[in-house]
């Protein structure tokens, strides 16, 4: 884990998966994404170098999920079957932590978020704009 950065703590909503994560730009790298299994799943993401995760318990309780091009690794609890985090198809070498999992975070937090094309991926031929839009939450 990268010494200069925040350690966070982070957990699935059961709580049997615990874990630290240092993100590599703290709450900078914030996004959404617009393919398939994001688009369901309708989480916020921060980045996280690979060795940016350390596992206090329940490691073995992660399921792997992954389609299309396989790339991508996207993490859950196999108890409650919260997304706590995926190996990005975009840049292998981080994860993509879901804050909702982050201890004091709310995706709700944020203003504004980045919405990525993911439907026309970067890495894909002919590739389009990397960003499809942006949410904006506001408080009535």
């Amino acid at each position: 884990m990268n010494a200069l950065s925040k350690t966070h703590l982070a957990a699935c909503h059961c709580g049997l998966i615990q874990f630290k994560v240092r993100l590599t730009d703290e709450f900078n790298t914030i996004r959404r994404c617009t393919c398939s299994y994001c688009r369901m799943r309708g989480a916020i993401a921060v980045s996280a170098n690979l060795d940016g995760i350390e596992f206090v318990t329940g490691q073995e309780m992660l399921t792997l999920y992954q389609f299309n091009t396989n790339a991508a690794k996207h993490y859950f609890c196999s108890a409650c079957g919260i997304y706590t985090h995926h190996q990005r198809r975009s840049n292998p070498d981080q994860f993509g932590v879901n804050v909702s999992c982050i201890e004091g975070v709310s995706p709700f937090d944020f203003k504004e978020v980045v919405v990525n094309d993911g439907v026309n991926h970067p890495t894909d031929e002919n590739s389009g704009s990397l960003i499809a839009g942006v949410l904006r939450y506001s408080e009535t």
